[in-house]
């Protein structure tokens, strides 16, 4: 079953209150979104780091329930 946008938003909010999040459904299908992400918990951290922290908050539903998310993260 396919992951709503509002529900990735909202994991990503919750681990970063003060982000700045773009949700975008790539196919129409809720199963391939682009996301960009703008926290200042990014600042000082590789990018590689900054995805590995949106990972994260989604608590493991990356390859599951959200089957592909394409990111985009900075510091503002």
């Amino acid at each position: 079953m396919p992951m709503p946008a509002a529900d990735i938003e909202a994991m990503i909010k919750e681990s970063f209150p003060d982000a700045k999040i773009e949700i975008r459904d790539l196919a129409g299908d809720g199963d391939h979104y682009a996301a960009t992400v703008i926290s200042e918990a990014f600042r000082g951290k590789s990018r590689v780091q900054q995805h590995q922290m949106v990972y994260a908050a989604l608590k493991g539903k990356m390859g599951g329930v959200l089957h592909a998310l394409a990111l985009s993260t900075s510091a503002p």
